[in-house]
């Protein structure tokens, strides 16, 4: 019989409990448990990005954890972007309005990306915004209108805020 865990974890302010077996990645826990199937599993490697989320407000890999190394943590996913279900956050406005998406497979770990770094460095260069998402893979865009979008939503952002 495999090893199993009680868990409890909040994902974009709802808590999630369960019993999982000790082996079931964090990726897994999301789109199958908890049946929030934007975060995207890629590689399963960690190479391609499309699984990344915020965790404690840190971005993170969730095909390389583990469901219960989350115990207890908070995490953000995709759809947890949006301020509510009538409008769009900032960026996810920004990826739509510079085309910085086409088949969309990258998007939900290209936002979360996008979140920290932008939170991190509210006015970045184009190669700033360039490196920030080097970690994640886009097979339809060349990265032009990702990197438009970041920083327009970075000029938005900023606006928001002086407001």
């Amino acid at each position: 019989m495999a090893d199993r865990r009680r868990i409890s974890v909040t994902i974009n302010g709802d808590t999630y409990e369960r019993e999982v077996e000790t082996r079931l990645l964090l990726s897994d826990f999301i789109r199958h448990e908890c049946e929030l199937t934007g975060t995207h599993v890629g590689c399963e490697h960690g190479v391609c990005g499309a699984c990344t989320i915020l965790l404690d407000g840190l971005t993170a890999r969730s095909c390389l954890m583990l469901a219960v190394q989350a115990d207890g943590h908070e995490l953000l996913t995709i759809e947890g972007i949006a301020p509510n279900e009538e409008e769009l956050h900032p960026l996810q406005q920004a990826f739509m309005d510079n085309h910085g998406l086409q088949c969309g497979y990258c998007t939900p770990g290209m936002l979360t990306t996008l979140l920290e770094f932008l939170r991190d460095n509210p006015d970045p260069t184009e190669q700033e915004v360039r490196i920030a998402i080097s970690g994640n893979l886009c097979r339809c865009t060349g990265y032009q209108g990702i990197v438009d979008a970041a920083l327009d939503a970075a000029g938005r952002l900023r606006a928001e805020a002086g407001a």
